[in-house]
């Protein structure tokens, strides 16, 4: 291990000193009750709200996926994903947050996402607690093992070492950290580590486009590429039978610009729609101290993603002009924010930056760790199996239930070509299909049944799988990313049902008015 990649090291070490920290001061409060572990006792402030809703959300995926499709096939696939971001977050908070906070008060003061559900119904046999639980987990547990993939990544491009090795070193340390400290360390982290991502992604930027020789130097680039910098064209690289771009004579091969149309666009801006179903971004809109405050935290978290969102995706196309043959599959592709910061910066300043991968990192698998171990614990367990458990027998499973969890992501994270953007978009379909009709119909119409929520949560799940891993297969316009048909399909069983079965009795649709009316 050279000087340099030893002075990264201290570096991030240094960092990772300092979460376990917060982990250790916020854990004895975390642990009093499973409320406190698993909501923080509703005591977030409007700035650690906002920047802990966004570090969790964009999580590894924003330093490298992002980066990585912009660097790979150009602007239009990674600016559009950007964009439909960008709206689903604005309508989230605009839309959706004032009133969960409301209404999860009043539906009995509900700390996690399958009991808001469940006490919403007013169900008795727990239905739908126990099917958005079990649709959690499966969904965070991929999540979790995206997260994984970018410690891999990260650590076995810093130090030459094994990937999977790096990755179980980085999964263990994500798993004792949120162990330790519960929701409030995770939020306060997450606080943390949402500048420490800002801010790497700036540094980045401003030195990278300074040494590609100015912002024109890397648009001419860009433009030289067939398809690399239009907004309905994408660059298509030319490829080996192993799936590696040609070089010849130290130039990468593109072929001819492929077409970018409106259904490819609907595609990218349809990512938008997932936020509507996020555990963990949903669950910070219910922390928070007071509702009044979500106006300025939302303020604070669109300043935040619209900055962040177009700095990754031009860091992809300036890493193009820097080291065009550095990274020839699309897998590879994802370490351009490592090369750019391992080859610009000083060897200790460097190490920040890449704290600011596993900033982002950390920041969201323990949030998806947290909530996956709720779901189980808090909701199945609790709510369910045994619903005279103590708070300790609760965190006790919590615990047992991360593990088991962390070991399963670890196992699908153990190929060391994923492509995190991939993994990711995955997940966020599930999420997104499977509670955000939900979520809207249940917050909005006063009208939706016990039974239609159930029906718009099985169907969405199970089209997200039946539509990617089956009916995509067919190509052209059933090539759609599988969130936009599979949140239709759910809000049309949601409406069908409904209407179908009995409406909702009295005191369910006196709940939805008092929330309404801002009770």
């Amino acid at each position: 291990m050279d000087n340099k990649t030893i002075q990264i090291l201290v570096a991030m070490i240094i960092y990772m000193a300092v979460v376990i920290a917060i982990g250790i001061i916020f854990a004895k409060r975390a642990n009093k009750s499973s409320d406190n572990y698993f909501l923080g006792g509703r005591s977030l402030g409007p700035w650690v709200t906002a920047m802990s809703a966004e570090a969790s959300d964009m999580s590894g995926w924003l330093l490298m996926g992002l980066p990585g499709v912009a660097y790979w096939c150009g602007l239009a696939d990674a600016l559009w994903t950007a964009i439909g971001l960008a709206l689903g977050t604005y309508l989230n908070w605009l839309i959706v947050s004032r009133r969960l906070r409301r209404y999860s008060v009043r539906a009995n003061n509900s700390i996690t996402l399958p009991e808001f559900f469940s006490n919403r119904f007013r169900e008795k046999n727990k239905i739908i607690l126990t099917l958005s639980a079990f649709f959690i987990l499966i969904f965070f547990t991929v999540y979790a093992a995206s997260c994984f993939v970018t410690c891999g990544k990260l650590f076995a491009t810093l130090f030459g070492a094994p990937y999977v090795a790096m990755m179980i070193v980085g999964a263990v340390f994500v798993l004792l950290y949120t162990i330790l400290g519960g929701f409030l360390a995770e939020s306060a982290s997450d606080f943390m580590q949402g500048i420490v991502m800002f801010t790497a992604l700036v540094v980045i930027v401003a030195i990278g486009t300074v040494k590609a020789g100015g912002l024109g130097a890397v648009v001419e680039n860009a433009k030289s590429i067939p398809g690399f910098f239009e907004f309905f064209g994408i660059a298509q690289p030319a490829v080996n039978g192993a799936g590696e771009q040609i070089v010849l004579m130290g130039t990468p091969i593109f072929g001819e610009a492929g077409e970018y149309g409106i259904l490819k666009i609907c595609s990218m801006l349809a990512w938008g729609l997932g936020y509507f179903g996020m555990p963990q971004v949903l669950l910070r809109f219910m922390a928070i101290r007071h509702e009044s405050e979500l106006k300025q935290s939302r303020r604070i978290a669109m300043i935040w993603v619209v900055i962040s969102l177009a700095v990754a995706v031009f860091i992809g196309i300036m890493g193009r002009a820097l080291y065009p043959t550095a990274h020839l599959t699309a897998s590879a592709a994802e370490n351009i924010f490592i090369t750019l910061a391992t080859n610009s910066l000083p060897a200790i300043l460097a190490g920040f930056v890449m704290a600011g991968i596993l900033a982002a990192t950390i920041s969201s698998s323990d949030s998806y760790l947290l909530i996956a171990a709720s779901a189980v614990a808090k909701n199945i367990f609790q709510g369910v199996v045994k619903k005279k458990a103590t708070d300790k027998q609760v965190m006790l499973v919590t615990r047992i239930t991360l593990l088991s969890i962390a070991l399963v992501a670890i196992v699908i994270a153990l190929d060391e070509n994923s492509v995190i953007f991939n993994v990711v978009s995955f997940a966020w379909a599930g999420f997104g299909a499977t509670f955000g009709p939900l979520m809207l119909f249940s917050l909005f119409w006063k009208r939706i049944t016990r039974a239609g929520a159930v029906a718009g949560m099985v169907s969405g799940a199970s089209m997200v799988f039946i539509w990617k891993l089956l009916i995509s297969k067919l190509g052209g316009v059933f090539a759609i990313y599988e969130l936009l048909p599979a949140f239709i399909i759910s809000s049309v069983c949601i409406v069908l049902v409904s209407l179908l079965t009995k409406a909702p009795s009295a005191e369910i649709e006196a709940d939805f008015e008092a929330v309404k009316n801002g009770n």
